[in-house]
């Protein structure tokens, strides 16, 4: 399957050479770039990509609200297919990243990741995984518990998740990806991604984000002690 991404960042030549690296991919194809929020929420909308590559501070509609928009449901031709939105980011960690994790993000990856990295957290997005950032990923899930949103369930509702999807909720919050979940717990992929899309369905969830952030808010798992 080709994976279709939108670029949106203000700076043309971040643009060029991000494209130049994601084309060289066999399975990664440029739907289109966008130099503003405006302009990346209209061609979200048109091109209807698989994952939109989007800059946190960009003129006009910056990039946590031309997130929340992408994200919003209806947006996408098809339920099966949610468009996913992954930040890019100059900063470790602020309150624009935090934002744009609540507006819907499945992500962030600092630009001056290695060509590698930005490959694979495309393609990471892409399947439905999250993907955070190892230098910034502790700070940012003790933020997330330090910072509860009403809208997450209540620890009380952990008791509609199965002894099972618990393990599975508690694993995706240490950061593991499907692949590595399915090597934890000695079972396939295919049956870690099932055990998920329960989780998200029994608790009202959007994404890997919000799991992420209602595992450590409900006490499941605990936050990395502050440094």
């Amino acid at each position: 399957m080709t994976i279709r991404v939108l670029l949106a960042d203000d700076q043309p030549l971040v643009r060029t050479g991000i494209a130049m690296l994601l084309t060289a991919e066999p399975d990664i194809q440029v739907a289109g770039e966008a130099g503003d929020g405006d302009q990346a929420i209209a061609l979200a909308r048109s091109a209807q990509p698989d994952v939109v590559l989007m800059d946190v501070r960009m003129p006009r509609t910056d990039g946590v609200e031309a997130t929340r928009r992408i994200t919003a449901d209806g947006f996408s031709d098809s339920h099966d297919r949610p468009l996913k939105v992954l930040m890019l980011t100059t900063y470790h960690i602020d309150e624009a990243v935090y934002a744009a994790l609540r507006a819907g993000a499945s992500g962030f990856l600092l630009k001056d990741a290695a060509p590698t990295e930005l490959v694979a957290a495309v393609r990471a997005v892409a399947t439905g995984d999250a993907w955070l950032h190892p230098a910034v990923a502790r700070g940012l899930l003790a933020e997330f518990a330090a910072r509860p949103e009403a809208k997450l369930p209540a620890p009380a509702e952990l008791a509609r998740l199965t002894t099972r999807e618990r393990e599975v909720l508690a694993l995706v919050a240490q950061g593991l990806s499907n692949m590595e979940i399915a090597a934890e717990i000695f079972v396939g992929e295919a049956t870690v991604k099932t055990h998920f899309g329960r989780i998200l369905m029994k608790l009202g969830l959007r994404d890997r984000a919000q799991a992420v952030a209602t595992a450590y808010q409900c006490g499941l798992v605990q936050p990395p002690p502050r440094q």
